[in-house]
């Protein structure tokens, strides 16, 4: 009989209050210095779905889950994309253009997903798309970095596992992409993309359509690296969480409904009505050019007189600082730096502050020196929106409430999330 640790026996007790749905389950703070104690907790709609996630910003800039797909199930590591809506492997369909994958390509399935399939008419919803043949639908999805794919969509079986260690096996669709060109921050091994977008062919969706979660998706990325994804509302105290309402007009991204305003060091840089989109697809934040030049600027401003100047051949970001001698971490330098924020109106008198520390905007490159995480987007095409990537969302739990249309935060300790879950999945192993 195998031994369990006292930590293994805690995640046991805890996994069995949540499959008899008591609510006074084991407390574990999920943010450092006590400042949220949370718990898994089982809602009254089901249970959720929880993945770990790997990955960093820097220096690998990503963040993926592994998720098995097909009969028999195979492995593949897809990249966490909420700011667009499908999922697609690449294909052996055959296929025609295929960038470098750190597994087997996709076999499809025979389900092939004809033109008349509401998933498919709600994909080409601008009625401008032609079909080549009426027995499958294709499809093309582009991303801000240039990259895309091209292929059709089938049918297959997703094996999920539920936090309570029920297996979930639903038939999602999904797009065999035969040719991939890459993005220019697509640098990495890749088996695919996974679509966390508020659209109708979403995985999330399709879980949702079918019964199977709550609409609702987050994650907790760690600075560290890795964190969790989660489908379902099981995992967080709703009444603790900074929540700002969802745009209506922006239907196709994670958009607050009121623009927000910059703030830097918690004064406003009279930057406001900032059109904001959380995207995980986006290991970097990016500014429209006027709130870039606002930001760059007030940081030069404040670093005048500080140990710190421009390095000028360290390319790892646009702008980076030297110091006397190689920075080692983020902690050694974010004293010279003050937090930035965006505020929200989430009533008529009421706002929102999304924080975004030092940490939180900063890397530390291979050179040692510190650099900007916030580039120019209106020079890569993003025109005047704002995406808050990766970096200025780690160590939070980001909330994207599709039925309550609401995307929320709050502070939290991501790497000990990661290791809970990574914990509790032991448990059903035994």
């Amino acid at each position: 009989m195998v031994k369990m640790n006292v930590r293994l026996m805690m995640i046991l007790l805890m996994v069995m209050s949540l499959a008899l749905g008591f609510s006074s389950a084991v407390d574990f703070r999920w943010r450092k210095g006590g400042g949220f104690s949370g718990r898994f907790t089982r809602g009254a709609g089901g249970s959720s779905v929880v993945f770990p996630v790997h990955g960093n910003v820097y220096p690998l800039g990503y963040y993926n889950v592994t998720i098995n797909i097909g009969q028999p199930p195979r492995p593949y590591y897809l990249d966490l994309d909420t700011g667009s809506d499908l999922t697609w492997l690449q294909c052996d369909a055959p296929c025609v253009r295929c960038l470098e994958a750190p597994h087997p390509l996709y076999q499809p399935s025979n389900d092939l997903i004809p033109c008349s399939d509401p998933l498919c008419k709600a994909m080409h919803m601008n009625g401008n798309h032609r079909y080549e043949a009426q027995e499958q639908c294709d499809y093309e999805v582009e991303y801000a970095d240039g990259g895309s794919s091209l292929g059709v969509l089938v049918r297959d079986v997703f094996s999920l596992n539920y936090t309570e260690g029920l297996r979930l096996t639903p038939r999602l669709a999904l797009g065999c992409g035969y040719d991939q060109i890459p993005g220019a921050s697509s640098n990495h091994p890749l088996d695919g993309v996974l679509g966390l977008g508020r659209g109708k062919v979403s995985i999330l969706s399709q879980l949702h359509s079918q019964g199977h979660v709550k609409n609702v998706i987050g994650h907790c990325l760690s600075s560290l690296g890795g964190g969790i994804l989660f489908f379902g509302d099981d995992l967080y105290d709703s009444s603790r969480v900074s929540w700002t309402p969802m745009s209506r007009e922006n239907s196709k991204h994670y958009s607050p409904a009121m623009g927000g305003e910059l703030l830097f060091g918690g004064r406003t840089t009279g930057l406001k009505n900032l059109l904001t989109i959380f995207d995980s697809g986006s290991s970097y934040t990016y500014f429209n050019s006027k709130a870039y030049q606002a930001v760059t600027y007030v940081l030069k401003r404040e670093l005048s007189g500080k140990p710190l100047k421009e390095s000028r051949d360290d390319h790892t970001l646009p702008l980076c600082w030297q110091g006397r001698r190689p920075f080692m971490s983020i902690e050694e330098v974010k004293k010279y730096f003050k937090p930035l924020a965006l505020s929200f109106k989430t009533g008529w008198r009421s706002k929102t502050l999304f924080e975004i520390p030092p940490e939180a905007y900063l890397i530390i490159s291979r050179k040692g020196n510190v650099c900007l995480g916030i580039l120019n987007g209106t020079e890569i095409g993003l025109q005047n929106m704002n995406l808050i990537g990766d970096i200025s969302m780690q160590d939070q739990m980001i909330i994207y409430d599709n039925e309550k249309q609401s995307i929320g935060w709050i502070p939290a300790d991501c790497d000990e999330l990661a290791s809970l879950q990574a914990s509790a999945a032991q448990v059903y192993e035994y």
